[in-house]
């Protein structure tokens, strides 16, 4: 910021609000406004506000005293504050570079079309698009989307790429051949991420990098064990699908699944723990000493061994039980939602089934872009399974409409989701209404089908462990707390 001296010179909070407005004229993006809060004439909490209008997207970063402290606390809610931090900063090293770096990294992630680099081509309906999306937003990949039915764009990279329509999706990757509806492992290749172990033997296997597997991927590397987490989809699991966490300790703005995600990443990183991507585990050996986790390699049954297993492949989303679904699934029907289907939603009707917190969130994001978001609970009413805070949201919300005693009996369409059959449960009447989106919200099942016999399980296919670990236990020792019933090697976290 340019300095100015006498008696005229403008206050630094206007000076900066100038540069800011003839920077939007420009288009160019601010990613960070740090700013004091005791400036002469206007405060910074003030200069802030202003700066919103300017720069929309930028992360706020408030320097303040501790008598400051309350106001700032107030600021977080009234204008967006990101961050505030408490003078002296010394030394800058420790206590105030670190919070920069998040805070630019952050608003990297979120604001990702300046670097954008990978196209998706395909259309609007297309359940491999849709998986390939999901895939790179959630491995934080940034792409531009490409529509053949709207964009001339797309249609002209498919024609230059002699695709037919029936073929698509088509990801363009720098440096690489285009790929013609690609599974997610060729996609994951052609951008250099991770696929195969580095080591021939490991201390630890982590099947799952959902925030438990992180979590153990954490503990285990920083205390020197070679590790390895092996995941099918992408880091951070369901949680790293939520808009918002407004409820995790030490994050008193929330943060988005994959904010959270993020961040675990880079722990797991520094510590030397590896991530193995796009891997979808078969199978479990015992192979002597070692444990070896299975899945699929050109056709043939590949292996990653380790001394000791742990099983945080945490539960797939449970399928609605209504006539239709399963042809429509990734086609208007999708089981949870992130940022890539909520932008998608602009304007339109939109509906969501189910009561807990996963859901009220997922209401709370479609509405910033639905006209109309309707939550089709099955029971009396939401606050028996909703945070308080969530239910508070939802009923002030004026374009989301909650309908209880309600569930989906049956979709249509031709090609896409056209319509829904609503039943009333209690009175048995049936409406049916126009919707191209269904979003699913309706509990899970635990993935552990792969395990095999070897591991016990109950009747719900949770892995029995600890105490409960009886029949049939090999050793003269009682099993550990989290020790399943094939001892020493295999845990569940």
């Amino acid at each position: 910021m340019a300095r100015t001296s006498g008696s005229c010179a403008r206050p630094p909070g206007a000076e900066a609000l100038d540069l800011l407005e003839r920077l939007s004229l420009r288009n160019q993006p601010v990613a960070l406004i740090a700013a004091d809060q005791r400036m002469p004439m206007m405060t910074g909490i003030e200069m802030l506000a202003g700066a919103r209008v300017h720069a929309a997207s930028a992360k706020f970063l408030l320097l303040t005293a501790y008598a400051d402290t309350e106001v700032a606390i107030r600021a977080i809610n009234d204008i967006g504050l990101d961050y505030y931090l408490l003078k002296p900063r010394d030394p800058p090293e420790d206590r105030l570079y670190p919070v920069i770096d998040d805070l630019l990294a952050d608003w990297r992630a979120e604001n990702p079309e300046s670097t954008v680099a990978v196209r998706v081509v395909g259309h609007r309906w297309s359940e491999g698009a849709h998986e390939l999306r999901q895939f790179l937003t959630r491995n934080h990949v940034p792409y531009k989307w490409l529509d053949v039915e709207v964009d001339p764009e797309g249609e002209r990279l498919r024609s230059a790429a002699g695709v037919d329509p029936s073929d698509l999706p088509l990801v363009l990757v720098p440096d690489s051949d285009p790929l013609v509806s690609p599974h997610p492992l060729d996609v994951a290749r052609a951008l250099g991420l991770r696929t195969t172990a580095q080591q021939q033997v490991y201390d630890v296997c982590i099947v799952g990098a959902g925030p438990a597997g992180l979590a153990a991927a954490v503990y285990a590397a920083s205390e020197g064990l070679s590790t390895v987490i092996v995941e099918r989809e992408a880091a951070g699991g369901q949680a790293g699908q939520s808009a918002a966490i407004e409820n995790y300790l030490g994050f008193p703005r929330g943060l988005s699944g994959a904010d959270l995600t993020h961040r675990a990443l880079a722990q797991v990183t520094r510590f030397g723990a590896e991530l193995v991507l796009a891997r979808e585990v078969t199978g479990l050996e015992t192979r002597g000493p070692a444990r070896a986790v299975l899945y699929e390699e050109a056709g043939e049954t590949a292996a990653i061994e380790a001394r000791s297993v742990i099983v945080a492949t945490g539960v797939s989303y449970r399928r609605l039980a209504a006539d239709g679904v399963d042809a429509l699934t990734g086609r208007g029907v999708y089981y949870g939602a992130d940022a890539t289907e909520a932008a998608q939603c602009n304007g339109d009707d939109v509906y969501l089934v189910g009561a807990a917190n996963s859901a009220g969130r997922a209401a709370l994001n479609l509405a910033k872009h639905a006209k109309r978001v309707v939550l089709l609970v099955r029971g009396p009413s939401i606050e028996a399974t909703m945070s308080q805070y969530l239910v508070d949201r939802i009923t002030s919300a004026p374009t989301i409409e909650v309908r209880t005693s309600s569930e989906v009996a049956a979709v249509g369409g031709a090609g896409h989701l056209e319509c829904l059959t609503i039943a009333d449960r209690i009175t048995g009447a049936v409406e049916v209404v126009y919707a191209s989106w269904l979003f699913v919200f309706i509990g899970a099942e635990p993935r552990t089908d792969w395990l095999g016999e070897a591991v016990r399980r109950d009747g719900h296919g949770f892995v029995v462990t600890g105490p409960d670990v009886r029949e049939g236990w090999p050793l003269e020792r009682a099993p550990y707390s989290l020790e399943t019933s094939v001892p020493g090697g295999l845990r569940r976290r």
